[in-house]
């Protein structure tokens, strides 16, 4: 049946094709436009509980799970000569470190001490310790990978407690550093979340049929987080878990949590980390929300700390970093991390913007924040929200003092001058700000207004000035292409991947309640989070893909042609027509890539990719698939 697209399933989902055919997508994203519409302000709004989540990346397992790791131990560094005093700009926290026993692909074949899994796939394991890290996030170069591998961080202290992710989505992280320019070892390295201890075992399941050979990764480097960045949260700290409190900022910084003011906008800041040339650094962003209320998660911080994809794609987020109860010390039980990065959309020095798409879905009951796009005038009352030297949430009380032109004279440094220009000049009444403040936005009547540069305020001295990138100058120049869009025939939605390793079976399907069922009711299928994006509906203009279930055999089969379709219901009943499964092109253009086709003549297998990386791997490793080519077009990004 060649030309036929079938993947075959492990056992009949009859319940699946019964219940679930012919469900819309879930949560979408729409291609940026340049048609926008005159909006100039806009009110916060509150993400539902209704709002369609994402898979957990953090899972649990039984501790014997863990294969037996091979040890690899980095002694003590020292910070002697390390500048961590700066009060501007991001803050430092972790120190890039060289790793010699993994430093190649081949140094780190010989630590892996390969065994076989259940369904016959081989699992192995290295464990990373740096001494006296707080934390640690391995860089993983990766040259070869298979996508439906499976890489697991954790450590030795808690190994049923995983953070699991998926080969496929780690080619689509690297894929989108390079679609950016950056054709270094850096831009082909995935870090791994911090593990907040100074340990981090990597552990990579490979899925039967594959050799050990065909895995071409190292571990050349690892970020030692050499600031305590942990907080007791208030459980911890009532039973005298923690007795003491960390990482206070400035005494003169005021906890968010003891003022009415803005009390709203305090859950559309989080405390950012990210990793840049082996470097960790903390910054503030805001999620901001857009005309159409779509849910996009767009996300604004400072170009002087995100200012390329490849920073972007390490990106952690934390969401309700703050206190329970005014001044407590301890963090709120409810606060969340997010880990996914982020898509870089826009970055200027002029204004020292960064304007971002998360990859995480935003937790419920975030903010995405209101902004207005009219220029302040001097003596306007603003309140910032921040997270001063990485801390639970600080507020500031002050005013503009008028307008400045800023410019960089190196390094975490710049110079500003004049009555006007791209920065806001402002002084503090109440609170200030330090370094890891960056990227924090300041907000007028509830609305952000500017996101912060840098400059001297200290809590000795309120006649110092801060100086903030004026948000109208950036939204005029790109961001309202985004938050001020017009509105679209139709929005993008996430396509998901399973993969089944008993029969080398992939699995597909733009619905994320029926994403939730597999989940829940086929434990053979392992999620691989999601594959590309496509549309839900026709209003695009767009073309189907259509959707086939043979309960025999329980293969389903995803066809992107009407001539296709038709030729299956005419010659092979066993196939049962099911639904459209989304909206994708037929020919190349906006933005779309294409999507690649094997045919595996011995099973009657197909196998799909939207990733030219993972095409390669296919073409090299799996003899049995015959190539066919592009079969349709859909996206690599929501955006």
């Amino acid at each position: 049946m060649t030309g036929i697209s079938i993947r075959c399933w492990a056992g009949a989902l009859t319940a699946v094709a019964a219940m679930l055919a012919g469900c819309g997508g879930g949560g979408g994203d729409a291609a940026s436009t340049a048609k926008t519409q005159s909006v100039m302000s806009l009110d916060s709004r509150v993400q539902p509980a209704s709002a369609v989540q994402d898979v957990p990346s953090v899972k649990s397992r039984s501790a014997s799970a863990a294969p037996q790791a091979a040890v690899v131990t980095l002694g003590e560094l020292s910070l002697s000569k390390v500048d961590t005093s700066s009060s501007v700009g991001p803050r430092l926290v972790g120190l890039a470190r060289d790793i010699a026993a993994t430093k190649s692909t081949a140094e780190t074949q010989t630590q892996w001490q390969w065994k076989d899994t259940a369904v016959g796939g081989k699992v192995a394991a290295i464990s990373f310790r740096s001494e006296g890290a707080y934390g640690v996030r391995l860089g993983v170069l990766v040259k070869q990978l298979p996508g439906s591998a499976i890489l697991r961080v954790y450590t030795q202290a808690t190994p049923g407690s995983v953070y699991q992710i998926s080969g496929q989505e780690i080619l689509q992280l690297i894929e989108r550093n390079q679609a950016a320019g950056d054709k270094t070892d850096q831009g082909r390295t995935w870090w791994t979340p911090d593990t907040g201890e100074g340990e981090a075992t990597l552990e990579v399941e490979l899925p039967p049929g594959l050799a050990v050979s065909t895995l071409d990764i190292a571990v050349p480097q690892l970020s030692h987080i050499f600031v305590n960045l942990s907080l007791p949260t208030e459980q911890e700290y009532q039973a005298q878990v923690a007795t003491t409190k960390v990482n206070e900022s400035d005494p003169c910084n005021l906890d968010a949590t003891c003022y009415s003011e803005n009390s709203s906008d305090r859950n559309a800041v989080a405390r950012m980390s990210f990793v840049s040339g082996g470097l960790s650094y903390l910054c503030t962003g805001t999620l901001m929300n857009e005309v159409n209320l779509s849910g996009k998660p767009y996300f604004l911080s400072a170009n002087h700390c995100i200012s390329t994809q490849t920073a972007a794609s390490t990106l952690q987020t934390n969401w309700f970093y703050r206190s329970p109860t005014c001044n407590s010390g301890t963090l709120q039980s409810t606060s969340i991390r997010r880990t996914g990065g982020a898509q870089l959309l826009y970055a200027s020095a002029s204004t020292d913007m960064s304007f971002m798409l998360l990859n995480d879905t935003p937790p419920a009951g975030v903010v995405y924040a209101g902004w207005d796009a009219n220029t302040v005038a001097a003596g306007a009352s603003i309140v910032g929200l921040h997270h001063p030297s990485g801390d639970l949430l600080k507020i500031s009380f002050g005013q503009v003092n008028g307008q400045s032109a800023c410019q960089s004279s190196g390094g975490n440094r710049f110079q500003c001058s004049g009555t006007s220009g791209n920065f806001y000049r402002v002084t503090w009444s109440e609170g200030t700000t330090e370094g890891g403040s960056s990227g924090s936005a300041i907000f007028a009547n509830g609305r952000v207004i500017g996101t912060l540069y840098g400059g001297s305020a200290v809590c000795t001295n309120k006649a110092s000035f801060d100086y903030y990138g004026r948000f109208d100058v950036a939204y005029n120049a790109a961001l309202k292409d985004w938050l001020s869009a017009a509105p679209t025939s139709g929005s993008r939605t996430a396509v998901y991947r399973f993969y089944n390793a008993k029969t080398g079976a992939h699995f597909y399907t733009a619905n994320a309640g029926e994403r939730d069922y597999v989940i829940r009711t086929y434990p053979d299928f392992s999620y691989e989070n999601v594959a590309f994006y496509a549309y839900p509906d026709s209003s695009t203009g767009k073309d189907p893909v259509f959707r086939f279930y043979n309960a025999t055999s329980g293969a389903h089969f995803y066809s992107g042609t009407a001539a296709e379709r038709d030729f299956v219901i005419a010659n092979y009943p066993q196939f049962q027509y099911e639904t459209i499964s989304w909206y994708a092109q037929n020919a190349t253009g906006n933005g779309a890539s294409p999507m690649y086709r094997f045919y595996n003549a011995k099973s009657g297998a197909h196998f799909y990719t939207i990733s030219a990386g993972e095409r390669d791997f296919v073409i090299q490793t799996y003899k049995d698939f015959q190539y066919e080519g592009p079969v349709y077009y859909a996206w690599t990004t929501a955006q």
